[in-house]
């Protein structure tokens, strides 16, 4: 029993043993206690890197806050409550801690989520910020910021990125600075 307390970060790990986990995860695993701990852990730093993404311009808007809840739900195969919980306490993590947390919940989402995954995020993360039909260069980089971490090829970062090509920012002002 003091093990999967200690997994689920509710009990220290002796010393030398402790496994660190980012409070925001523990948070939204919190907030989804009602999933499998692996699950829930996957649900919370998915919601938490998406959140991430819409919070590189210092504002989450309501497009980009019913995007997230759209993904969890679609792609989380979340409820729509548990998705709501998720984005709301992945968006107020983010407020909170985002510049200290950041890299580390990425770092764990890239040990436990499958190549597959990873991409499905990256194309997540790409939705969301296109949901106000504009991707700004802040978002942008800090989506190539997460496929770095999360160590995806730049190719694979190309290949999803041209998808949403007509939402670029950077690439609308180079059409209007040429007419």
């Amino acid at each position: 029993m003091s093990s999967l307390l200690r997994f689920l970060g509710l009990q220290e790990a002796p010393a030398g043993r402790r496994q660190a986990e980012p409070d925001a995860i523990r948070e939204i695993v919190r907030g989804l206690d009602e999933m499998a701990p692996e699950e829930a852990r996957y649900i919370a730093s998915f919601a938490y890197i998406l959140g991430r993404v819409a919070h590189a311009d210092l504002k989450i808007s309501e497009e980009e806050t019913r995007a997230m809840e759209k993904v969890l739900v679609e792609h989380g195969e979340l409820g729509e409550e548990q998705a709501i919980i998720a984005v709301q306490i992945a968006k107020s993590q983010n407020r909170l801690f985002g510049g200290t947390e950041n890299y580390l919940v990425t770092r764990q989402f890239n040990k436990i989520a499958s190549r597959e995954q990873k991409l499905a995020l990256l194309r997540c993360l790409f939705a969301v910020s296109s949901s106000d039909r504009s991707i700004s260069v802040v978002e942008d980089n800090e989506i190539r910021n997460v496929s770095r971490e999360l160590r995806l090829d730049h190719r694979d970062f190309i290949q999803v990125r041209s998808s949403f090509r007509e939402h670029l920012a950077v690439l609308k002002e180079r059409d209007v600075n040429s007419n």
